[in-house]
């Protein structure tokens, strides 16, 4: 289990690129999470998500499907921020965003509808996959004190 927990905070103390990707993902994640659960941000909150989850999306039962996508934008985007478990969180973002590309955005590429957006945070996600919290993250401070 410490060998696996290791393996999840490891990262290069050193590398400044992920802080930017984990900020803006982070940032991004969190507000739409935030949109989804709180109405926060222009958003129609949680059972407004549901009832679109359900009845235009097809995912039965709406209010399970918005918890689960709402507390995972906003969830993971905090972890994202702080760097913590950062290699977790984007795999929780990058399924989201996978879902969200076939679900919401299957027949457009470019705008309004579009799935470039989506795409380009599943990328940041993938990139995070990889490289990990980097510098200034949760995940740095407790590989240096394992």
């Amino acid at each position: 289990m410490k060998t696996l927990i290791q393996n999840l905070i490891n990262t290069r103390q050193n590398d400044w690129s992920p802080l930017a990707l984990r900020l803006t993902l982070g940032l991004v994640m969190a507000g739409h999470g935030a949109q989804k659960l709180f109405g926060w941000f222009g958003g129609y909150g949680l059972q407004a998500t549901a009832g679109f989850f359900a009845e235009t999306l097809g995912l039965k039962p709406g209010l399970f499907w918005a918890v689960l996508a709402a507390g995972g934008e906003f969830f993971g985007g905090l972890l994202l921020i702080l760097g913590l478990a950062t290699r977790l969180a984007a795999v929780n973002t990058a399924i989201i965003m996978l879902v969200a590309i076939v679900t919401v955005h299957p027949n457009a590429f470019f705008l309004p509808n579009g799935m470039e957006f989506a795409l380009s945070l599943l990328a940041m996600s993938i990139a995070l996959l990889f490289t990990g919290g980097g510098a200034l993250s949760a995940d740095a401070r407790l590989n240096r004190t394992a």
